[in-house]
């Protein structure tokens, strides 16, 4: 699985802020792009030149499912995370966008919690 570029995308109506990292190397937060199929492509050709294969997730929600066929549809692995199941500290009450998919890429790339 080193050919592998783990993405974490934190998906909302207007925004998906991504994060990435491959076996062994530090995440990145890549950016926040605008939920638009154009934007959505541009980002996967974007990580695609790096020269590793993408395999996204992301936490299910309302935004998602559209973002996750279209991947799906483009050839790509789009997992979908239940928020139940990402562990979360107990009193950790602060989330933003970047901290979420950063999360994401840290729990997918380790393989610590379970995806449909």
């Amino acid at each position: 699985m080193r050919n592998v570029l783990y993405v974490g995308m934190d998906v909302h109506k207007e925004t998906i802020t991504v994060a990435c990292a491959s076996e062994g190397e530090e995440i990145r937060v890549v950016g926040t792009i605008a939920n638009t199929t154009t934007a959505l492509s541009t980002m996967v050709r974007k990580l695609v030149s790096v020269g590793k294969r993408p395999s996204f997730v992301y936490e299910a929600g309302p935004g998602g499912y559209v973002v996750c066929r279209r991947l799906r549809e483009m050839g790509f692995t789009c997992m979908v995370a239940a928020p139940s199941l990402i562990p979360r500290k107990s009193g950790e009450r602060i989330k933003t966008d970047r901290r979420d998919a950063v999360m994401l890429t840290r729990l997918y790339s380790a393989r610590l919690f379970s995806c449909r």
